[in-house]
């Protein structure tokens, strides 16, 4: 078993799941002030570190992902982020895209950018205790999109991050995200879903990264949030775990969903009955954002100083989610 094999498995064993934390300034910001809290660094760490130091780190969350902000700054207490994450069972990580930008040649479709300097920068992190990294790709549902083009481009770039993250030891969590934003059907999030990840595992075997050493953190196949034609869990279950046996080469050992948009109970419902349908040699556990600290979010911005409260409600919709990672959450559990 390699080195990067065992940090993959030491994030996702049992049930545990990633926390990303990694929003931007911008959308921290916006975050923030949806529930009236002024964005300053302060509040952003403290916010922060209210959710890295909860009690239920060591058993349910594997690995955060950290911004360029985050990875930098010292806990309340003086302690460095990596290290307050690492003394809480977990390990850390961090974004290394640059964010979306127009792709040259199709303007209504985005091209993830961040390969400039990339090299140097990793090594930086590494050096500040990073254990894997991610990258996202974005990709638009319409009779037209996501193209050729996006789907090669965003790809390329994938691939190339993920050559560069395992030179420099550490873990790549693939991000290739069909959005849910549009009137689209569930069968055409299939069939692009499927397009785009098997074009992405076209790349990273060209480039030579080792598959066993990657995390792959793919949208869930739901109909587009503008859809008339919703389909149920079942059916949501059903056509993951279809789609990725049938894209995603068998030596990949993990796969962490991303929420997309989803809300905190459905993104947890739909994580479980995966899990009851996963008849894949793949882990198939969550990394989820928005979807593990909402209601930790909107608790806290009442009283900033109860950190024991939004710990409370943080382990809950943890454990929540790591259950349904094993298939053993109910709406009874869920409503205790």
């Amino acid at each position: 078993m390699s080195e990067l094999n065992k940090i993959v498995l030491e994030i996702l064993n049992n049930g545990k799941g990633i926390l990303a934390a990694d929003e931007s300034t911008g959308t921290m910001s916006k975050r923030l002030e949806s529930v009236n809290v002024p964005s300053t660094p302060k509040n952003r760490l403290l916010f922060r570190e209210t959710l890295f130091s909860s009690s239920i780190m060591k058993e349910c969350i594997g690995g955060v992902i950290l911004y360029d902000e985050t990875i930098k700054q010292n806990s309340s207490k003086k302690n460095k982020i990596p290290d307050l994450i690492l003394s809480n069972g977990s390990l850390p990580g961090i974004k290394v895209d640059t964010g979306a930008k127009v792709l040259a040649g199709s303007p209504n479709e985005k091209i993830t950018e961040g390969l400039d300097g990339l090299r140097e920068r990793l090594k930086e992190y590494f050096d500040l205790g990073a254990k894997f990294t991610k990258w996202r790709g974005v990709y638009n549902i319409s009779e037209n999109y996501p193209s050729k083009l996006s789907i090669q481009s965003n790809a390329h770039a994938l691939a190339r991050y993920s050559s560069l993250v395992q030179e420099c030891n550490m873990v790549p969590i693939v991000e290739p995200e069909v959005l849910m934003d549009g009137d689209h059907s569930a069968k055409d999030c299939y069939q692009k879903t499927s397009e785009v990840i098997k074009k992405c595992f076209d790349e990273l075997i060209s480039h030579k990264v080792d598959l066993k050493g990657i995390i792959l953190k793919p949208n869930m196949i739901l109909a587009g949030n503008k859809s008339k034609d919703k389909i149920s869990g079942e059916e949501v279950a059903k056509l993951t775990v279809e789609c990725l046996k049938n894209s995603v080469p068998s030596e990949v050992p993990g796969i962490a969903f991303l929420s997309g948009g989803q809300s905190e109970i459905e993104a947890t419902e739909n994580l479980n009955l995966i899990n009851k349908n996963n008849n894949t040699g793949f882990i198939m556990s969550y990394s989820y954002g928005r979807a593990l600290q909402q209601s930790a979010l909107k608790f806290w911005s009442k009283n900033l100083q109860d950190i024991e409260g939004t710990q409370k409600v943080f382990n809950h919709r943890a454990k929540m989610n790591t259950l349904a990672a094993q298939g053993k959450w109910s709406k009874e559990i869920e409503s205790k």
